[in-house]
């Protein structure tokens, strides 16, 4: 197998947690109601293509961008449009659409795709509401149709705790993947970028017409803004899209049948699950009914769209986030530890500090619950965040040029190059217990305000 680069890294860190998903995939969930979250899309403007009580097939567009119309967002399934929810200043919150059962998909004519032209595909990729699935650098945005990329990205490693395994989604979805990849190479000038882990190579040994790369080490390893700095550095105007693996699959299947058929392969996992597997349903489906077959075994729960570092608060009741392959389900922290600040207590408790012996414990894993233990402290040079961040940039200095709003700081520390993600791992180990990842979002935004 032809490998351009191995990236390694040793700073980072896993958490061992208990609850991974056993690869058993369930097919047959589905929901009566599924939804789209407009802030599930950073930086978009929704504005509503339907009205309550429209009826849509799936694929049908259900909002677009406000500066961008040709950016679509479609619907996963075919049914009546229940609800559209606002919140303050009447901002768009969820779209509801309660489902017909029949799933009748939009079609588009897709013949001899292989002759169209890069700008043919692009409006294809945006009729059919495939466009969202590319992402850009910087800022982790939808792509712009109109850029050249210098580069296209796609990860099928994931080294968040409890994770999606995403070699055993893509050969699931082999031929889709591969197609997929060769849509994706009509859209940039040099190969895609293809993220395997070291430590295997099936099912990918076998693809060819991409620049293959392994990726080894710890948390945050698995994130593209590392891969990118090493392989395609981003300097100011460029631009790198990335793709997530299951998107492209789902690309790959769009043009293989004309139809958008919005799938998504969850891992459901988390101390609190009591049988975690993996399921394959449509994208904004409910969590309730994966929930109910996987047996909740705590009273007091957070169920998160995510992994436990980076993921968005939901409820049980909630709905799947439109780019997760993770739901994690832990118990919440309303226990309060007595002396909880003396070394060597409640070993029990995960912790990545020398002075703890949690590490030395609990070989099979770790029961996490969502408490901070602790409250917000003055930012301190320790450099600890610096031990779990492999990026060549500084991340204190990062966040704090992002808290006084320092454009020049924030442009000359590298804030082109990282995305909130990326912060997780910071969030979970500093003792400061400052929000890094919102800090780092709010900077973003404000560079794309303010900057562009």
């Amino acid at each position: 197998m032809n490998i351009k680069k191995g990236i390694r890294t040793q700073r980072g860190a896993n958490l061992n947690l208990k609850g991974s998903a056993e690869k058993i995939i369930s097919n047959k969930i589905s929901s009566s109601t599924y939804a789209l979250n407009p802030d599930d899309f950073f930086g978009l403007i929704p504005k509503l293509s339907v009205n309550e009580g429209d009826i849509v097939k799936a694929g049908d567009p259900v909002f677009f961008n406000k500066k961008e119309p040709r950016i679509k967002i479609v619907s996963p399934v075919s049914g009546t449009i229940k609800s559209i929810n606002r919140g303050a200043k009447r901002k768009i919150e969820q779209i509801i659409i309660e489902s017909d059962g029949n799933n009748e998909m939009r079609s588009h004519k897709v013949d001899q795709w292989e002759t169209l032209g890069r700008k043919e595909l692009i409006l294809l990729l945006l009729e059919s509401g495939s466009w969202p699935f590319i992402k850009q650098r910087p800022y982790g945005t939808i792509a712009n149709p109109d850029d050249l990329p210098n580069a296209i990205f796609v990860s099928t490693i994931d080294t968040a705790p409890l994770g999606a395994d995403f070699q055993y989604i893509i050969e699931k979805n082999y031929d889709n993947f591969k197609t997929g990849l060769t849509v994706l190479n009509s859209l940039v000038e040099q190969a895609v970028f293809l993220g395997i882990d070291a430590a295997f190579s099936k099912p990918f040994e076998n693809i060819e017409n991409v620049q293959k790369y392994t990726v080894s080490g710890p948390h945050p390893a698995g994130n593209l803004s590392l891969h990118i700095q090493e392989l395609s550095p981003i300097n100011m105007g460029d631009k790198v899209w990335t793709v997530n693996a299951e998107d492209v699959a789902n690309i790959g299947n769009f043009i293989l049948t004309g139809v958008q058929d919005l799938k998504r392969t969850i891992a459901l996992a988390g101390s609190a699950v009591k049988y975690p597997k993996y399921f394959s349903v449509n994208i904004g489906i409910e969590l309730s009914p994966m929930l109910s077959e996987v047996t909740i075994t705590e009273d007091q729960v957070r169920c998160i769209n995510g992994d436990v570092l980076s993921g968005s608060t939901s409820h049980e009741n909630g709905y799947l986030g439109y780019y997760n392959n993770t739901v994690s389900v832990i118990p919440e922290g309303n226990d309060y530890r007595m002396f909880g600040w003396l070394p060597f207590k409640d070993n029990h408790i995960l912790s990545l500090s020398n002075t703890s012996f949690s590490k030395f414990f609990n070989k099979k894993g770790f029961s996490v619950d969502t408490s901070l233990n602790g409250e917000e402290r003055a930012l301190v040079v320790t450099g600890e965040m610096e031990k779990v961040f492999p990026l060549d940039l500084f991340p204190m200095q990062l966040i704090k040029a992002c808290m006084i709003e320092d454009i020049e700081k924030m442009e000359a520390l590298g804030i082109y190059e990282v995305v909130p993600e990326d912060f997780g791992l910071i969030d979970y180990a500093n003792t400061s217990k400052l929000e890094a990842q919102e800090i780092i979002k709010q900077g973003i935004e404000l560079m794309i305000n303010e900057v562009g």
